[in-house]
């Protein structure tokens, strides 16, 4: 036996088919050395117990040998499986079942991987730590297809990094129908850190960059700006630009802030590896 599969008596039922069903799901089989299917269902729940090492409890229960537990769950033929979380019976079935069919059935009351990645997001949110949040974040939100509360999560997350084009982004992805007042409110919110990031400086800098669009230290300066403003994509943009026509600028100050905010966004982040991949092209 291990800590995730245990044999049920008299002396440990509550403890591990009640108390432990608040914990996580405890899949209980009841079965018999005489019952041909049980002897079929049994290793199947043994390899998924195995597979999932401890996301559930799988309980076998002797009908022969432990006739009062049987009788209080009211189980009336054999193998009979049942699913408890919160001290109660919630599903279940009689009789042997395809490995499929069994695992469809433990999907609906697994913790999904994305969910371990979201409450290591939330942990690190509630720390203040949001740039360290967007990694797990951006997992659970690719894994899970997308999940409205993991999507307004990670863009909560984008907007407090000041990430506010990926931000935009990740809003864009919800259906009409689920734009809810939270996706409203995340919305507005990055719209109006958008208007309060547009410095006089940065203003002065474009306009600047109009009428020289080939002074590459105004370029730069204007990626800096861009920078401290959250505006990464246009900042790399710029950065790659100079580079494309003078690698070495500002004795390698323009590489060096381009790798600088790549650093800084994180390994993995999308927009690191676009603009990562663009810069060994130029140099290698």
């Amino acid at each position: 036996m291990t800590d995730y599969i245990v044999n049920i008596d008299e002396s440990n039922a509550a403890a591990l088919l009640i108390e432990e069903s608040h914990q996580r799901p405890v899949v209980v089989d009841f079965w018999a050395d005489w019952c041909g299917p049980c002897k079929t269902l049994m290793p199947l729940l043994e390899k998924l117990a195995n597979e999932h090492a401890g996301a559930f409890l799988l309980a076998k229960v002797n009908a022969d040998e432990q006739p009062m537990i049987t009788q209080q769950f009211g189980v009336r033929s054999l193998p009979t499986v049942m699913v408890m979380q919160g001290g109660q019976p919630v599903d279940g079935f009689v009789g042997a079942q395809s490995e499929q069919q069994v695992r469809e059935l433990l999907e609906k009351y697994l913790p999904k991987p994305w969910d371990a990645l979201l409450q290591q997001a939330q942990a690190f949110m509630a720390e203040g730590d949001f740039s360290s949040a967007l990694s797990p974040l951006r997992q659970a939100f690719e894994d899970s297809r997308q999940r409205h509360d993991i999507t307004l999560a990670y863009a909560h997350a984008l907007v407090e990094c000041n990430r506010l084009d990926d931000a935009d982004s990740v809003l864009a992805t919800v259906k009409m129908v689920d734009q809810d007042p939270a996706w409203e409110q995340l919305v507005a919110q990055a719209k109006l850190q958008r208007e309060a990031a547009r410095s006089p400086e940065i203003e002065a800098l474009e306009q600047r960059l109009q009428t020289e669009p080939d002074n590459h230290d105004v370029r730069h300066q204007l990626a800096v700006q861009y920078t401290n403003a959250g505006y990464y994509r246009e900042a790399l943009e710029h950065l790659i630009t100079i580079l494309r026509q003078d690698l070495q600028h500002g004795d390698g100050s323009s590489k060096q802030t381009l790798l600088d905010i790549v650093a800084s966004l994180g390994k993995g982040d999308p927009l690191a590896v676009e603009y990562q991949r663009k810069l060994y092209s130029l140099l290698y």
